[in-house]
């Protein structure tokens, strides 16, 4: 048999190994670990691009072909689409990795309380 002591060190051994694999792996920022201001910002500057982008189109065409005021209202509304599409795109980005965060905190957790219950 094995020496208990052995044991001991060798399993302190594998938890901090196991502990700089995790943090190695570990993204650097995420969407779910940016403050809600920063989510903030970059929804609001999402959603001004694209109805900026979409104004932009519209006043071009519109004075290329002139249609004036159509073209304008058309990609308007367009880059606004544009717009809620990618806040939802964001927000379920967002809620993903929240949940996987959380998902993955519960498997830590759970597996700390399995190796000191041993």
């Amino acid at each position: 048999m094995t020496d208990p002591k052995q044991e001991d060190e060798f399993d302190k051994r594998l938890a901090a190994a196991r502990q700089r694999q995790v943090s190695k792996n570990r993204p650097k920022q995420s969407v779910a670990s940016m403050s809600g201001a920063a989510v903030g910002f970059r929804i609001a500057i999402e959603i001004l691009a694209a109805v900026a982008v979409g104004v932009g189109v519209g006043l071009a065409l519109d004075a290329w072909l002139g249609t004036k005021p159509w073209l304008l209202i058309v990609f308007c509304m367009l880059g606004f689409g544009g717009a809620m599409a990618n806040v939802m795109r964001t927000a379920r980005e967002i809620d993903r990795k929240t949940r996987e965060a959380k998902q993955a905190a519960l498997d830590d957790s759970s597996s700390t309380t399995r190796k000191t219950s041993r």
